[in-house]
């Protein structure tokens, strides 16, 4: 039944980190917002994703970097404590409790309806609360998606008997199995895999084709060879799993490859690829095919051929937008679209020219990301690959980490490698990648390079403090010469 029918200038359908902002930037635009969310006001990243995935990860490797530096390695004896780092994973997470959340958003003035919510008409949502009662929104301006994304099971014979992980699980487990087997290359994959083989796991790592394909191909050859020096398995340029099974007797699962060997292990996690959560929002009723991606203009408003998306009030932000799969991404995405949506109701003029005041350019070509494997991984822009694939001249600059005096002091034996992009048309950096030890700090500089398109003449005159990591990019800029 229909009991109430409520009218709000905004309605964000998702209360995860990026639903959160949008709202933000609307409230204080002077719009009455209200989020529609079905699990945790926070969601994926603060429960299941960035910050537990983080904090498991983090002990594991505070601890692997006391053992790289004399005098401190000779303290640092013991093992990780897995209870403690549990516990503290916990914290961060608030056990799963999202008391905080919800008071922050009563302090901003946004308002919460808990519920399932499906677009019902133009600027319209039903929710159905968990009580099977309904509450029909409506939008005085516009609708947002920032309903995130789920991790995809591949179609394996015998998968659905095993009972396999997602990220979900990998994330808020509170027993360390035995073994793990962890099926993907990508990001999760390779973080899952570091940190649990920090906490005692034995882990075997699948990987099809390459680890971290999408970055430059030393960042995944080292994290292999750091994962191997740690004690896992890696396995790749494997053939698929053709299927899985319960081992006989000790509940195992069995792992049968197509290259002819097996894989045994105590918990299966499959990393293999995420799908949007638009399958059942109703997207039909508004003329888009339900369960796809939301393709959106740098404004963030939904694209389409429909008659019924005439009139700029559906927007989306985050993972469904399938333009970059990141927290922080699609916070910036939000934080364009909060903007956008009170000028365009309050008739103000739209900045959407590139790198504009209401636009998300930098989901282009300027994308940051930090894999917090050990080493690290932090990269910003286009790789080699991609610069190459867009057809730009370019020149490649290398160098070694650990040549840098900085590094020779924030660990012995320090490896790791930096490269940068140079557009040699224009003279300025279009990517960078740093692996190492402590290398995500360094990636904010370069990502301001990056956006700001600072000339390789100026860079000259950004001194790097002494002895830092930093000092890299005197390596990085003398390599290619003044200009």
């Amino acid at each position: 039944m229909n009991d109430q029918t409520t009218t709000y200038d905004v309605i964000v359908i998702g209360g995860g980190a990026v639903g959160e902002n949008v709202a933000d930037r609307t409230v204080q635009g002077g719009l009455s917002t209200v989020i529609v969310e079905s699990e945790l006001v926070g969601g994926e990243c603060s429960y299941w994703a960035c910050m537990p995935s983080k904090a498991l990860l983090r002990s594991g490797a505070a601890l692997s970097a006391a053992r790289r530096v004399g005098g401190a390695a000779e303290a640092a004896t013991g093992e990780l404590d897995v209870a403690a780092v549990l516990r503290r994973r916990d914290s961060f997470t608030s056990h799963w409790a999202d008391d905080g959340q919800v008071g922050w958003l009563d302090s901003a003035g946004i308002a919460l309806v808990r519920g399932h919510a499906r677009l019902s008409g133009v600027r319209e949502v039903t929710v159905t609360g968990t009580d099977g009662m309904t509450t029909v929104l409506t939008a005085r301006h516009a609708v947002v998606v920032s309903t995130g994304s789920s991790a995809v099971l591949p179609d394996i014979p015998g998968i659905g008997t095993v009972d396999p992980w997602t990220s979900r699980e990998a994330t808020s487990v509170q027993h360390i199995p035995e073994s793990l087997a962890i099926i993907g290359g990508g990001v999760t994959a390779a973080e899952m895999a570091t940190a649990y083989t920090s906490l005692g796991a034995r882990v075997t790592l699948i990987v099809r084709h390459s680890l971290l394909g999408k970055e430059e191909p030393f960042a995944g050859e080292l994290v292999i060879e750091a994962l191997r020096a740690a004690g896992a398995t890696v396995l790749t340029g494997e053939a698929p799993v053709l299927a899985m099974r319960s081992a006989d007797g000790d509940g195992d699962v069995v792992l049968t490859l197509a290259s002819g060997g097996t894989v045994t292990a105590t918990e299966v996690l499959v990393a293999t690829g995420r799908a949007p959560r638009t399958d059942d929002l109703g997207l039909a009723s508004v003329g888009l095919p339900d369960g796809g991606w939301l393709t959106v203009d740098d404004t963030l408003l939904v694209q389409g051929d429909a008659a019924d998306l005439a009139g700029d009030w559906l927007y989306a932000t985050g993972d469904v937008t399938h333009r970059a799969l990141l927290t922080h991404q699609g916070k910036y995405q939000a934080r364009a679209a909060g903007d956008v949506i009170v000028a365009r109701a309050s008739g103000r003029a739209v900045d959407d020219s590139p790198w504009g005041t209401h636009v998300a350019t930098a989901d282009h070509s300027a994308v940051p990301q930090v894999t917090f494997t050990d080493p690290e991984v932090a990269s910003v822009g286009l790789s080699q690959a991609a610069a190459e694939k867009a057809g730009l001249r370019i020149r490649v600059l290398d160098y070694p980490i650990g040549s840098v005096a900085g590094a020779s002091l924030q660990a012995d034996g320090y490896t790791g490698m930096a490269r940068a992009i140079v557009d040699l048309d224009r003279e300025v950096l279009i990517g960078v990648t740093f692996v190492g030890q402590d290398v995500a700090e360094l990636l904010h500089a370069a990502t301001i390079a990056v956006v700001g398109e600072v000339p390789i003449s100026r860079l000259w005159h950004a001194v790097p403090a002494y002895p830092t990591m930093s000092e890299v990019w005197l390596r990085l800029l003398e390599a290619y010469g003044r200009p």
